[in-house]
C-alpha cells in the first residue's frame, strides 16, 4: 500500500468486544438490521447499537465456534453442542442440540428461516416449521451452504461435496475431488459450487452446463474466508499476501484465467468482504490492518493500521454498505461509518 494513500481511520469507532472481560477473540460479525452482533469465543454475543453495547450470554461457560446471520438473528454453534439464536433485543433461545454431544462444526441459514448444522458426520437440516432431517455424511462434515434458490444443501467433507435436498427422499448427489474439503459456497446464480481445501487450494464444480472441474491453487496458506461480489462475477479469497479474486463472469468460471490480486501487503489476508452494492472489497490482514480496495482501479483506503497481535478475524458490511464492522483475535473490534 502506498504511504500516501488516503485514510478513513478518523471515521472508525473502536469497540472493546471480548477485551472487556476475557480478551476473547471475535469469532464472527453480522448485522441484525441496524444492530451489529459480534460472536465471541467466550460464548457471549456483543450487540452494538447507536454507540451502546449489550452482551447476550448465548453459550454460558462455553465457546462459540461458528456463527451465521440472516439480518434478523445471529445463529451460533458452540463447543457445548448447542445451536442458539440471538436477536437484536438480546434474547437468546436454543434451536437445537447435537444428539451426539459433540461440538457444532458448521452452520448454514436459508432465506426461509431454515437452519442446518453439523456435528461430526451428522448433518441436521431444520426447516422453518421445525421439522428435521438427518444426513450421515461420508466423513466429518466441515462446511455447509444452502443454495441461493431452492431447498438444497451443500456439505463439504473428505473427497468431495454432497448436494442434498433435505425435503426429498432421494440420496444426495456426490461431486468428487480427492482430498479434504473444508468450507463450501455457492455462486449467487447457483451455477458453481466452490470448496476450500486442506492443501492450500480451492476446488470448484460447474453444475451448469456440465460437471466440469475448476482447480484454483498456488496459495501459501489455507483459504478460510470467501466473499462473492454483488454481481456474482468475482470470488474474493484469503490465504495470500493479497486478496486473490477469481473471475466467474463466464460459463467456464475461472478455468484458464488468472486471478486478480488486490491489496498487496507484507502480511497474509485473513478475511475478505465485498461491499453489498459497489465494486469495493474490504480486506483484513493477520497483522491487524484493514483496507478498502476499489475494484475498478485498485485504489486503496486505509481503515485500520497494523496492530501487533490483533489479527482480523471478522468483517461485515451492513445491508446499505454504509458501515463496515471488523473484529480481531485479541477481542478488539471497530466500526467504520463511511462519510457521505
Amino acid at each position: 500500500m502506498s504511504v500516501s494513500a488516503p485514510s478513513l481511520t478518523d471515521h472508525v469507532a473502536d469497540i472493546a468486544a471480548g477485551a472487556q472481560v476475557s480478551g476473547a477473540h471475535v469469532t464472527a460479525a453480522h448485522w441484525l438490521k441496524g444492530t451489529l452482533a459480534l460472536a465471541l469465543a467466550d460464548g457471549g454475543v456483543l450487540l452494538v447499537r447507536d454507540g451502546a453495547t449489550e452482551t447476550a450470554s448465548a453459550h454460558p461457560d462455553s465457546g462459540i465456534l461458528v456463527a451465521v446471520g440472516d439480518g434478523a438473528r445471529l445463529v451460533s454453534g458452540g463447543d457445548d453442542g448447542r445451536v442458539v439464536a440471538t436477536g437484536a433485543d438480546g434474547r437468546s433461545s436454543e434451536l437445537a442440540q447435537a444428539k451426539s454431544g459433540g461440538w457444532i462444526d458448521a452452520l448454514a441459514l436459508h432465506g426461509d428461516g431454515s437452519v442446518a448444522y453439523a456435528s461430526g458426520r451428522n448433518v441436521v437440516a431444520r426447516d422453518a416449521k421445525g421439522r428435521e432431517k438427518i444426513l450421515a455424511a461420508p466423513s466429518t462434515a466441515r462446511g455447509l451452504a444452502f443454495a441461493p434458490k431452492g431447498y438444497r444443501l451443500a456439505v463439504a467433507h473428505y473427497n468431495g461435496v454432497s448436494l442434498w435436498y433435505p425435503n426429498l427422499e432421494t440420496p444426495p448427489e456426490f461431486i468428487e475431488w480427492k482430498g479434504s474439503h473444508i468450507d463450501v459456497t455457492w455462486s449467487p446464480d447457483g451455477r458453481f459450487v466452490v470448496s476450500t481445501m486442506q492443501e492450500n487450494a480451492l476446488h470448484g464444480w460447474r453444475l451448469q452446463p456440465d460437471r466440469g472441474h475448476m482447480r484454483m491453487s498456488g496459495y501459501p496458506a489455507k483459504v478460510r474466508s470467501l466473499s462473492w461480489s454483488a454481481d456474482g462475477k468475482w470470488l474474493a479469497t484469503s490465504g495470500a499476501e493479497a486478496a486473490i479474486v477469481w473471475p466467474f463472469d463466464s460459463k467456464e468460471g475461472p478455468t484458464g484465467k488468472a486471478p486478480r490480486e488486490c491489496g498487496v501487503r507484507p502480511a497474509r489476508v485473513s478475511r475478505v468482504a465485498f461491499h453489498p452494492k459497489a465494486p469495493v472489497l474490504a480486506v483484513g490482514y493477520e497483522d491487524g490492518c484493514v483496507l478498502l480496495v476499489r475494484f475498478t482501479d485498485a485504489s486503496e483506503l486505509l481503515v485500520r493500521p497494523a496492530v501487533k497481535g490483533s489479527a482480523i478475524s471478522a468483517l461485515a458490511w451492513d445491508t446499505s454498505g454504509g458501515r463496515l464492522a471488523f473484529g480481531c483475535a485479541d477481542g478488539q473490534a471497530g466500526l467504520l461509518s463511511l462519510p457521505a
